[in-house]
């Protein structure tokens, strides 16, 4: 069976040398130039898409609409998109040893955040790369009582969310 990435892993491309996408910070938070009216009524939230190019050549790096589909909650709904507010990577050269990122705001009912899937697919020099899929999850409830509202894919996403928060812990130790 296949097993997504974890939110903030590294996935490399086996077809372009050197390259690497990882989708991170995954957070709540308002956009930057205020909330979109059709989100009327939902939570937002933020994702970062970085690509790191440690070949040998530069590549030229795509990740506009349509590249990034982003579903929550258990049944795999589509958030909303707030495209307005998102910064893609547009036809970027990234030269080697350097990175590019695009941030991309989204909202859901709050309830859907615990599970977060991103999918992103990259044009690398007019070539599209595979799909990769990235699993996490926002709560964005306050207090200890906090836990997952139960289910398999929110045991998951609440047991993969202490992992990285306990790996996060023992690197400031």
């Amino acid at each position: 069976m296949y097993e997504p990435n974890v939110v903030g892993d590294w996935q490399e491309y086996d077809e372009h040398a050197g390259l690497r996408v990882r989708v991170h910070r995954l957070e709540s938070g308002e956009p930057p130039r205020g909330r979109d009216d059709a989100a009327q009524g939902l939570t937002y939230f933020s994702v970062r898409v970085t690509v790191e190019n440690r070949g040998e050549r530069n590549v030229g790096i795509h990740l506009e609409d349509g590249q990034v589909d982003v579903r929550i909650g258990p049944d795999g709904e589509s958030a909303f998109l707030d495209w307005r507010n998102s910064q893609f990577i547009e036809g970027f050269d990234v030269y080697p040893l350097r990175r590019a990122t695009a941030v991309l705001y989204a909202a859901g009912p709050e309830a859907s955040l615990s599970h977060v899937d991103v999918q992103v697919q990259l044009r690398v020099d007019e070539e599209w790369t595979g799909r990769r899929l990235w699993s996490g999850g926002i709560d964005v409830r306050e207090g200890p009582a906090a836990a997952p509202a139960g289910g398999v894919r929110e045991g998951l996403a609440h047991q993969i969310g202490v992992f990285l928060q306990g790996q996060a812990e023992e690197g400031t130790a």
